[in-house]
């Protein structure tokens, strides 16, 4: 039960969800990365209002293990098998049932004492625990924009089917939702902004040389490095426009990408008689992670405040498509369906680790991604096994086109 502004009685939760008396137990997939420790951070704010039942990493059991103690989970789940003995015997002294492998974060959400899930795991692994989570019933913070990305149909299919709501963790994302909560008119357009990362003022010429440092350098926001290459990338952008499609049932020519470098709008909603809303404040994700845990309350913070008196200057562009030509195939994705934003996604998967590690160039990223949407196997209404099979084709190419 996705949140639309077209009924009244249409939300994701009632307002009694406000009003428990027991901490609500929370399942964070991903738990050692940006999103997953900032979302710690708000746990630990609100201690009588949140508790951590499960977390999750992939290969940072040193760190998990450190989150165990100080949080007392029910149970951890390292998805690499190899780092499941370290684990173990870390917390060999504790009560927390210690997990490992894909199938064990599909497993622990499903649990009945889990109150909701924060997906926060980067890339194609979060889907089949998030599909899980909904088949069991639990809502879902979405911090995992790539399961809309991949199969957005697919998953407002299972949200209707099992009547589960999704609260939106990204910042353009909930800042869209926030400013339509309350409204029973259809959305005429929505404005997606994005900071154009740190090259936003470079040459094609300049973007031929950028390294990963420099790309990791991120002007406003702190993320981790294969989302902070999206957005210098404007790929993360791209996905977000297909995430908004999914989310709020907007059409792409009604998603208007803004380059906004101030960070401060996080994304704004027109209506039909022209009227804007926007959400604004400093960019903290912690924000719009507490909002989708407390959600329909506003839980106080101690987070910084915007300083109205020295916003001087608010500035709006539009993005350059031929330099930044992610945003671009992320769009053309869209158009095409299908699974062709499966594609998109697990070429870029491919080319950021490849940019990461010094054997992709920066604009090479783009042309490796189109080239991999020539070659691999379009379907036009793919089935979630097509999805595992688009995204394994779609990796293999990408990495043949690499090393050629």
């Amino acid at each position: 039960m996705k949140y639309t502004p077209h009924s009244k009685d249409q939300t994701p939760f009632s307002p009694r969800e406000g009003q428990r008396s027991e901490p609500k137990q929370i399942a964070i997939l991903g738990s050692t990365g940006s999103i997953g420790t900032q979302a710690l951070q708000v746990i630990a704010a609100h201690p009588d209002r949140f508790a951590a039942r499960v977390l999750t990493a992939n290969n940072r059991w040193e760190l998990l293990a450190e989150q165990a103690r100080q949080f007392m989970p029910a149970a951890v789940v390292i998805a690499n098998e190899n780092y499941y003995p370290a684990l173990r015997d870390s917390l060999a002294d504790l009560p927390i049932a210690v997990y490992a492998g894909a199938d064990a974060l599909c497993q622990v959400v499903e649990g009945t004492e889990v109150d909701i899930v924060l997906t926060a795991m980067v890339g194609f692994a979060g889907l089949p625990p998030t599909i899980a989570a909904i088949k069991a019933g639990k809502p879902i913070a979405l911090a995992n924009k790539e399961t809309m990305v991949v199969a957005g149909e697919l998953i407002n299919g299972l949200c209707r089917k099992y009547q589960v709501p999704i609260l939106p963790v990204d910042s353009e994302h909930s800042a869209i939702f926030q400013s339509i909560m309350g409204e029973v008119s259809p959305i005429e357009r929505i404005i997606l902004t994005a900071s154009g990362g740190p090259f936003r003022t470079f040459t094609r010429e300049q973007l031929e040389t950028v390294t990963p440092a420099m790309a990791l350098k991120h002007p406003n926001w702190d993320m981790g490095a294969k989302i902070t290459i999206d957005s210098a990338s404007m790929m993360n952008k791209g996905f977000e426009v297909i995430e908004a499609k999914w989310l709020f049932g907007v059409e792409p020519d009604r998603i208007q990408v803004v380059v906004h470098p101030q960070s401060v709008v996080h994304s704004a909603v027109q209506f039909a008689d022209g009227a804007v809303k926007a959400q604004l404040g400093v960019p903290d994700m912690r924000v719009p992670i507490q909002l989708a845990f407390s959600f329909p309350e506003r839980l106080h913070s101690d987070f910084d405040r915007l300083d109205w008196f020295t916003m001087h200057d608010l500035t709006f562009e539009r993005p350059d498509t031929e330099r930044f030509r992610c945003l671009a195939l992320a769009y053309e994705s869209l158009q095409q369906g299908g699974n062709m934003p499966c594609i998109v996604n697990a070429a870029n998967e491919i080319v950021n680790r490849a940019f990461l590690e010094g054997r992709c160039r920066f604009l090479e990223m783009a042309d490796i991604i189109e080239r991999t949407m020539q070659r691999a196997t379009f379907i036009k209404q793919p089935s979630y096994e097509d999805y595992l099979e688009t995204d394994k084709e779609a990796r293999r190419i990408a990495a043949q086109l690499l090393q050629s």
